[in-house]
């Protein structure tokens, strides 16, 4: 039962816009207390209690719409990594260990930022150097970008649940 109720729950705002992602227990209550409605539920799935059951949510939307300031994703190594996927955006290698690169270097002016920082494998890391890319012969994959909080559902925290799919602009399985 513990399990069921720790289980990942997508939150849609009113306008099914996706916030956030809480647990079947949350969101169970929400709709409890008449703050949420189920949109999608887990193909027979339920939780019980001693007079009624119900039926574990996949997909929540809230009912009355809620306006919530934009969540910064920490820019950090592991992030970095998650958002490139864990492939290194010179060679395109998901093997080995992975390390963050600086694309325009520091001593050029290079700033620790999301539009700055790449995944990268031991061997492109070295083989770059202190250089630009173009410097060293190397080419990006994907030029490096922000993530948004859709993005950071999608990648970082990922899809449960194929029924997130449509919600996260993901289109059909």
């Amino acid at each position: 039962m513990a399990n069921v109720l720790s289980r990942n729950v997508l939150v849609l705002n009113q306008n099914y816009e996706p916030l956030s992602v809480c647990s079947v227990r949350r969101a169970v209550l929400m709709m409890f207390l008449g703050k949420a409605e189920m949109i999608e539920k887990h193909d027979g799935v339920v939780v019980r209690s001693v007079r009624s059951h119900f039926s574990v949510p996949s997909v929540v939307r809230l009912d009355a719409y809620t306006r919530i300031p934009r969540k910064h994703i920490i820019l950090s190594r592991k992030n970095i990594i998650k958002r490139d996927g864990g492939r290194c955006m010179y060679c395109g290698t998901s093997d080995g260990p992975m390390t963050v690169d600086h694309v325009v270097p520091k001593r050029f002016g290079g700033t620790e930022s999301w539009e700055n920082l790449v995944a990268a494998c031991m061997s492109c890391n070295n083989k770059k150097g202190n250089r630009t890319p173009e410097q060293a012969g190397l080419k990006l994959l994907k030029k490096p970008h922000r993530p948004n909080h859709i993005m950071f559902i999608q990648h970082f925290l990922g899809v449960a649940d194929n029924r997130w799919r449509p919600y996260l602009f993901l289109g059909e399985n």
